[in-house]
């Protein structure tokens, strides 16, 4: 939202910012001069203390596809967003300046840098519903990185999945959301193991505290699973989950490395298989990975970058040189 002009002697005085804005597919990011937003009826401007970057805004930049996505160009990207309350507009009742707070892209209110203007930018302003407080203690990188990571992680394995204390989980696949899915099942009191094909990053496993590791879960014989959660989503892994689960167990796939998956509508029956999909999440997962987070005992992988990076962090995530959550902070 572009804040009004205010008229002295016959001059118009208006502040502006640098914001990262997207202008069009296959063209780099542009920092340009915008006015500073202002907070309308419902809504608060946050100045901005962290913001994620994400392999869809690598998307973004390479796929004419995410075009009709977009409700203006040019527009200041990034979805993955926390702050502090700068200004609160007319009617917010529920936040108050200085308030720390992250912004789920998932509401009605839409997701920031699709809907309207995003965090790539030191203001963003945003409606009152689309906020989340960030509990004391979790930091601001933290708090951008759950807005996407952490809720879909947390939606698959808690809202999706139901685990609980005593389940026995498999989760497939030990990336980004895997990484955090896992840990969130072992925090919640399950039992978890892992399948990994990248026997690299095994170790990790072990210190998320996996009661064990392989290259499938069918490796696990002796083990009845409650819940599976298929992060990789390759097809094949999802098939295998649907097999082996335990009656009345629930199977989760969250990955699409494939689109298409053959599953045994036998092992489905006999199994009595609730098989899910989960796509994203909602403002109570957020609150839930902050929960998580709030006991130090949920640190997700991140590297962070400075505001003047963004671009060049957008082309490691392209290159595949990020290791965990790429988190953007401002001074």
């Amino acid at each position: 939202m572009e804040s009004p002009p205010d008229v002295r002697d016959g001059t118009i005085d208006r502040s502006t910012m640098k914001a990262w804005q997207f202008t069009n597919t296959h063209e780099p990011l542009v920092l340009n001069e915008v006015p500073d937003p202002v907070a309308g009826p419902g809504q608060v401007v946050l100045e901005m203390k962290a913001a994620g970057l994400c392999h869809s805004d690598v998307g973004l930049l390479e796929d004419e596809g995410w075009l009709a996505l977009l409700v203006k160009q040019p527009i200041t990207i990034g979805h993955e967003n926390a702050g502090v309350v700068a200004e609160v507009g007319e009617g917010v009742t529920d936040f108050a300046v200085g308030d720390r707070v992250g912004v789920c892209p998932t509401t009605p209110a839409g997701a920031p840098g699709y809907n309207f203007d995003g965090g790539f930018a030191p203001k963003m302003v945003v409606d009152a519903q689309a906020l989340v407080p960030i509990p004391e203690g979790v930091d601001f990188v933290y708090g951008a990185a759950a807005t996407d990571a952490g809720m879909t992680s947390h939606a698959a394995v808690i809202t999706q999945g139901g685990v609980k204390a005593g389940d026995t989980v498999g989760i497939i696949g030990l990336g980004g959301l895997g990484q955090i899915g896992a840990r969130v099942a072992v925090l919640a009191g399950a039992t978890v193991y892992i399948a990994e094909v990248n026997e690299s990053v095994w170790g990790l496993a072990e210190e998320i505290g996996a009661a064990g590791v392989a290259k499938s879960l069918r490796e696990f014989e002796d083990v009845t699973f409650d819940v599976i959660v298929d992060f990789a989503g390759f097809g094949g892994t999802t098939a295998d989950a649907v097999e082996i689960i335990r009656r009345d167990g629930t199977v989760v796939v969250v990955g699409m490395g494939k689109l298409e998956a053959t599953i045994s509508t036998r092992a489905l029956i006999l199994n009595q298989c609730n098989l899910k999909g989960s796509n994203g999440g909602t403002k109570e997962d957020v609150a839930g990975i902050y929960e998580f987070m709030a006991t130090g005992k949920l640190n997700p992988q991140t590297t962070t970058i400075s505001f003047d990076e963004i671009p060049d962090g957008i082309a490691k995530l392209h290159r595949g040189e990020v290791t965990g959550r790429l988190v953007a902070v401002f001074d």
